[in-house]
């Protein structure tokens, strides 16, 4: 009938692997002193794990972590038990939502009631600021910094409040049901936490379900290079990815690098697969969108309903397909009774994100929002100048950009002389006989 226990939780919770068990009672004789000959009454203390962690994480996570271990299961007054250590990490890790739902409860409150809005604010922030803390310290950055630079802009504030706006509150306040909805809406909470277990706990690198968090950054040799993106950003991003694209990001157009010009861009993206292209105007509002099908220079609408738009500052947030119409992308050049130049979402003339062929300025029209994509305005300003740009090819080269072993032509060379070729409607009668291979 009743239950005495103070934080009630599921019955029978979720078991790690074998291996995992050992990896997790080496952990705990490495922090536990033994107090006796009875090894049942060992335990550690905050102090101990502290230490063990050093400069992994924040000194504020490691005691939401502890306390969270703590409140796993009834154990000793004085300290973490072996018990409580592997209940805390197997549900952590292989929980159900409302298993991870409890223990993140206890990272939150030492009480099972709800918490507020402000302590749930708190915790996203802690949370975001620890990822960052720990990906730099397993260096599993993988090509990508922080923010950097005095006119730089850290997104982790940005990062935390997005999170925090897929929890319901109800009267500000938030119970286990709300933080069980939360791990559901906002996946990335799980993920990092997951990560904060492997890199911050076990000290050891973490290998995420399908993809990594953090794709590989190539970047072709040349003068340095600050990107638009960063290590926040970019886990952000690449989690609304499908798996196939998380793993590599390759720079196809950097207008710092390539110059600013719509030929060039044109000529730098056209048929190289899915990429995310993103921008910053003069006000230092940073935007974007994600073409899911490669570009093609021409003057009707392009794309899938996997594309979307996205905005990382001041706010972060992606905006999906609505479906109302399938106005995905458009890119068009060298006409003279249609518009030229990069648009997505929308319609002519009234685009969600659009960069016009007079290259440094674009639009982004949406009242009350972007009727493809759902988007608010994204700039700072409707009509705005930018004075970044940046396009990244996500995923494996698309396999007919695979370099021939015969000669090249100066259409292979330079693609910008393509783009144009092809927007003037010329077609290319060598390219099936230069691409042929040498053995055919």
């Amino acid at each position: 009938m009743g239950n005495s226990r103070s934080r009630p939780g599921p019955p029978v919770g979720p078991q790690l692997p074998p291996e995992q068990q050992a990896e997790v009672s080496r952990l705990f004789d490495l922090l536990a002193a033994p107090r006796s000959s009875d090894a049942a009454g060992r335990t550690f203390s905050l102090k101990a794990l502290e230490g063990h962690v050093g400069e992994a994480l924040p000194p504020e996570m490691v005691r939401r972590l502890y306390d969270g271990m703590r409140r796993a299961e009834p154990g000793p007054p004085d300290g973490v038990s072996r018990e409580q250590l592997l209940a805390f990490l197997a549900r952590l890790l292989r929980g159900s939502a409302e298993e991870r739902a409890c223990v993140l409860l206890g990272m939150l409150s030492d009480s099972p009631g709800p918490v507020s809005a402000a302590e749930a604010q708190k915790f996203a922030e802690e949370l975001v600021g620890a990822v960052a803390r720990v990906l730099g310290h397993q260096q599993e950055l993988r090509g990508w910094t922080q923010a950097e630079g005095p006119d730089s802009t850290p997104r982790a504030p940005a990062l935390a409040r997005q999170l925090l706006s897929e929890l319901e509150l109800q009267d500000g306040r938030c119970d286990r049901a709300a933080l069980e909805a939360w791990l559901c809406r906002a996946p990335l909470v799980g993920t990092f936490l997951s990560l904060l277990a492997h890199g911050g706990l076990l000290g050891r690198r973490w290998a995420p379900g399908p993809g990594p968090l953090l794709p590989e950054r190539q970047v072709e040799p040349g003068p340095g290079f600050c990107s638009l993106l960063d290590a926040l950003s970019v886990a952000y991003l690449s989690a609304h990815l499908p798996p196939e694209w998380r793993h590599r990001w390759r720079l196809l157009f950097a207008s710092e690098r390539h110059g600013r010009s719509f030929a060039q861009l044109c000529g730098r993206v056209a048929h190289r697969g899915p990429c995310l292209l993103l921008l910053r105007d003069l006000q230092g509002h940073v935007f974007g969108g994600f073409a899911s099908r490669s570009w093609e220079v021409k003057p009707q609408f392009q794309g899938d309903s996997s594309c979307f738009l996205f905005s990382l500052l001041p706010t972060m947030a992606v905006y999906p397909c609505t479906g109302y119409n399938d106005h995905y992308m458009y890119l068009n050049h060298g006409q003279q009774t249609i518009p030229n130049g990069l648009g997505m979402g929308g319609q002519h003339h009234y685009f969600g994100l659009w960069i016009d062929v007079d290259f440094g300025k674009g639009h982004s029209k949406a009242k009350p929002t972007c009727t493809t994509y759902s988007s608010p305005q994204l700039s700072a300003q409707e009509d705005f100048r930018f004075e970044q740009m940046e396009v990244w090819a996500v995923g494996d080269s698309p396999s007919t950009q695979a370099p021939s072993r015969g000669g090249q032509s100066i259409l292979d060379k330079d693609p910008e002389a393509q783009a144009l070729l092809e927007v003037s409607g010329r077609s290319f009668h060598s390219r099936g006989v230069r691409e042929a291979p040498e053995d055919a």
